[in-house]
């Protein structure tokens, strides 16, 4: 950092309203600290933001200071984008505030909110929104890539759900995006990434949910792997409407009370089928699955939906050392079904897996051209390979299972519609892969909004969208 840079540094740190922290300042190592543990950057300066107008005054002061930005929401992106080496992190990690207005279904939080805020305050009233599969997930890196979860067949995407936001522009100014006021940054929040601002607040609707939902985790061995994929695929589209299917593709049988002694520590497929209406209703969708699976074992239980969130946060700690990538794959062929057969047994941590979901019910009720998103709106499988190392575990471990995903990747290429990706799994933010997940009409219209709001492309730490 040069001289004059290096005194604005200072006096931004004096005169900020938030908190503005240097190396060797207390809590800078826990602030820069991002989910993944593979991921050690150091910015210059980082700003703990309390409010909107500390964030504005943020940007204004990076911008003067020719500093690159980052921000970090919940800080769980497999890149490690919310933190860069010698720029400015803008932390919104004080601004979680979640606020329901349970009358209206909707739902107001602050863009360093985490879907445990969400689900706490909203399970409250027995309301839910799409949200992922990890609870400590943020919500405004989710919402902005697309979000997808349980609840995406009964209720769309997050950023179907989204209703208005709040915005902090490149150069500095405060507004407000919705169906009246800037509907096309409205349009580009969902599914468009972090390109246009620094989203401050989220406004979403809400469904009924809860509190306690139907679970059934049913365990394929690896030899009977592809009989069962083949039989869960048939069955995930016959399920009624309120009930969701998902495969946990080389998933490692945990050394949980739910699994046979025998049993744990043995690689195979997990089929999940989720029900958000009756018991009964759930154990009569559930029922010709596992008399055709004959499952290793099965765990078939009510649970609340705030522990349904936070099923498989164990897979994904804090500081676990992580790698993606992903694929739109229209069907799970007998061509797709042999790389599976072929790479699953090759993994080395027992926590890389390739959680794979189905887009169908209430996904396909929106047109492609609603929303930003990148993937169109017909039944597909988003098909993600992640590598995960325990955090402390050897970096062998990660770099193997690192080459393991790409591999596995490279193979599944050829059963897929393309190199396109669900924006929020690409880790390594190529710009053809982003055109390819866009198409060019959807990515030609978010360079033209992006040409109005961040003409120097200030916010480039993303799956970018180059200014048109």
């Amino acid at each position: 950092m040069d001289q004059p840079a290096s005194d604005k540094v200072k006096a931004f740190v004096s005169e900020f309203k938030g908190r503005a922290l240097k190396a060797g300042d207390p809590d800078y190592d826990n602030s820069r600290a991002v989910w993944n543990g593979a991921i050690d950057r150091k910015p210059a300066v980082i700003a703990r933001c309390a409010d909107v107008h500390q964030v504005a005054s943020a940007v204004r002061f990076a911008r003067d200071a020719d500093l690159e930005i980052s921000v970090r929401g919940g800080g769980h992106n497999y890149a490690g984008t919310a933190v860069g080496d010698g720029g400015l992190m803008i932390h919104l990690g004080g601004m979680n505030q979640v606020s329901v207005d349970p009358a209206a279904r909707r739902v107001r939080c602050g863009g360093g909110a985490t879907w445990a805020n969400v689900d706490a305050a909203a399970q409250q009233h027995a309301l839910a929104m799409p949200g992922g599969i990890i609870s400590h997930t943020g919500v405004a890196g989710l919402t902005l890539g697309g979000g997808i979860g349980w609840l995406t067949k009964m209720a769309g995407l997050t950023c179907d759900n989204l209703m208005a936001a709040e915005v902090v522009t490149a150069d500095g100014r405060i507004v407000q995006a919705s169906r009246d006021s800037e509907p096309d940054l409205l349009w580009a929040l969902k599914g468009g990434g972090g390109n246009f601002g620094i989203v401050t607040s989220f406004d979403f609707a809400l469904h009924p949910v809860g509190p306690m939902v139907q679970l059934a985790l049913l365990f394929a061995p690896l030899e009977d792997g592809a009989a069962a994929l083949r039989l869960a695929q048939d069955h995930f589209d016959a399920l009624p409407a309120d009930i969701a299917g998902f495969l946990a593709i080389g998933l490692t049988a945990p050394p949980e009370p739910f699994v046979p002694e025998a049993h744990r520590g043995k690689v195979g497929h997990g089929v999940f089928i989720v029900g958000f209406g009756s018991p009964e209703e759930h154990a009569k969708a559930v029922a010709p699955l596992r008399g055709a699976l004959k499952p290793l074992w099965e765990l078939v239980t009510p649970m609340p939906f705030v522990a349904l969130q936070q099923m498989f946060d164990g897979s994904a700690s804090w500081g676990t050392l992580a790698y993606e990538k992903a694929l739109y794959v229209g069907s799970l062929s007998d061509g797709a079904l042999a790389v599976i057969g072929e790479h699953v047994p090759r993994k080395k941590s027992p926590l890389s897996f390739a959680p794979t979901f189905r887009l169908n019910g209430k996904y396909l009720a929106a047109d492609d051209s609603d929303t930003a998103f990148g993937g169109g709106r017909s039944p597909v499988y988003v098909f993600n390979i992640a590598a995960h190392a325990p955090p402390g575990a050897p970096r062998e471990l990660y770099d193997e299972d690192r080459a393991w995903v790409r591999g596995f990747w490279d193979a599944m290429r050829p059963h897929a519609g393309g190199t396109g990706s669900y924006v929020n799994f690409i880790a390594d933010a190529e710009e053809d892969r982003v055109k390819a997940s866009y198409g060019a009409e959807k990515y030609a219209r978010l360079a033209r909004i992006k040409r109005k709001w961040d003409p120097d492309n200030v916010f480039h730490r993303n799956a970018n969208i180059r200014p048109a």
